[in-house]
């Protein structure tokens, strides 16, 4: 597997994120290969969760489909067991409680090392709890994401210090989804968490969409993270939805590579 790190040492890092399975697998796997290949530093996979609480209508939409089509946590290990070998970026895992419980947290864990997966993020499990999957999480080497949010205030050194991987911040209150102006303080927030934990890398996500929105926020962290704008070219274009993910790609790293 590759180490999270790897993706933020050649300038701000670019990270995608596709809901696996929509529309359908083999198409996620093509997806992933082709944002690997236009620059993509690191790609989030979301396995399909019925009860997905941080998503905004877009990705719930494509998560409901993926699950209409009969897709399961054991299809996604075995998709991505097999891109991981065809793309030379960190993968990580967007998931939820639910799904690491019902799946066993060692078999889950132990199957993502197996498939290749550097990290998860689980956005429903607060820091004060992530000692649940901590441990085993590190016994297969598998970096456990933290989410830094608007609300976190006080919370924010504490949990940068005991973050690895990169530290996810929230842009915005509320679920995923595209947003036409971006108001938090988010120079605040990536200064608290660079005085707590100066070797950490931050990426900013939750309703990124464009680029120029993309270059405004690698002007203040690490990496940006852009989902909803990705599942909704998907849904517009369906199995055809190669070349327009690789424009959007390149229009996404090309506007974050001018950014010191």
């Amino acid at each position: 597997m590759i180490k999270i790190e790897t993706a933020f040492q050649q300038g701000k890092a670019f990270i995608p994120y596709i809901t696996a399975g929509y529309p359908n697998l083999e198409t996620s796997e093509k997806l992933i290969i082709a944002m690997a290949e236009e620059g993509a530093d690191l790609i989030e996979i979301g396995i399909p969760f019925s009860d997905a609480s941080a998503e905004g209508p877009v990705i719930q939409q494509a998560i409901d489909h993926a699950l209409a089509q009969g897709i399961r946590t054991d299809d996604v290990f075995e998709m991505v067991k097999r891109v991981s070998s065809k793309v030379d970026i960190p993968l990580v895992f967007m998931t939820y409680g639910n799904i690491i419980y019902g799946y066993g947290k060692e078999a889950f864990f132990q199957q993502a090392n197996e498939s290749g997966i550097s990290g998860v993020i689980v956005p429903d499990v607060p820091f004060e709890e992530k000692a649940e999957f901590y441990q085993v999480a590190k016994e297969f080497d598998i970096s456990l994401i933290s989410m830094i949010a608007p609300t976190s205030k006080d919370r924010i050194q504490m949990i940068a210090k005991e973050a690895e991987g990169f530290i996810y911040i929230v842009s915005s209150l509320g679920v995923t989804g595209k947003r036409t102006e971006i108001t938090t303080d988010l120079g605040e927030i990536c200064n608290l968490i660079r005085e707590a934990n100066p070797d950490i890398p931050t990426a900013i996500g939750f309703g990124v969409s464009n680029p120029e929105q993309a270059q405004i926020m690698a002007g203040h962290a690490d990496g940006v993270i852009i989902g909803s704008a990705i599942v909704q070219l998907i849904h517009d274009h369906g199995q055809d939805a190669e070349e327009p993910i690789r424009d959007f790609t390149r229009s996404i790293t090309d506007a974050i590579s001018h950014v010191g």
